[in-house]
């Protein structure tokens, strides 16, 4: 993993998340199957979307967990302020809290046609800023598929 390929590839996290529709939410692992992402590919993709420029006019809260939860809901600044942004677009919660994935789920492995998603993530995909912080969660952390594993960790194995 390169900076070059890390920026290219939330770039294509960006892409995918700027076509959820309005009044529709996706999920970090449904993004990351959608890239053809490895095991552990839904935290890369929770990584990038932690690092969503604010300029960008991507729609960051329409990406929430699997269980419907808004898990990365602190990054909007204040709280409530993801659910409010979701709830005007006409998103209704649980009791528990939570969104109906069934109801409101987008997965772009199954709601775009092969020909539009690899349209939405092709090369013309406009590569996005990558911190030090992203390429380092990228290449050391334990979770990630890209981690390149000393060979004194994988004699242990």
């Amino acid at each position: 993993m390169t900076r070059e390929k890390a920026s290219t590839l939330a770039g294509k996290v960006y892409a995918l998340v700027r076509s959820c529709p309005s009044g529709r939410v996706t999920t970090y692992g449904w993004l990351a199957n959608a890239l053809g992402l490895p095991r552990g590919g839904a935290r890369v993709v929770g990584w990038a979307m932690n690092e969503t420029p604010s300029d960008a006019h991507i729609p960051a809260q329409r990406v929430i967990n699997s269980k419907g939860e808004l898990s990365g809901s602190w990054a909007f600044g204040q709280k409530g302020r993801m659910r409010k942004l979701l709830e005007d677009e006409g998103i209704v919660f649980d009791a528990k809290e939570r969104v109906d994935l069934k109801r409101y789920g987008w997965d772009p492995a199954r709601d775009l046609s092969p020909e539009e998603l690899a349209r939405v993530i092709g090369d013309d995909a406009q590569p996005a800023p990558v911190s030090d912080n992203l390429l380092r969660l990228l290449l050391d952390d334990p979770a990630s598929p890209f981690r390149i594993v000393p060979d004194t960790e994988r004699a242990g194995e």
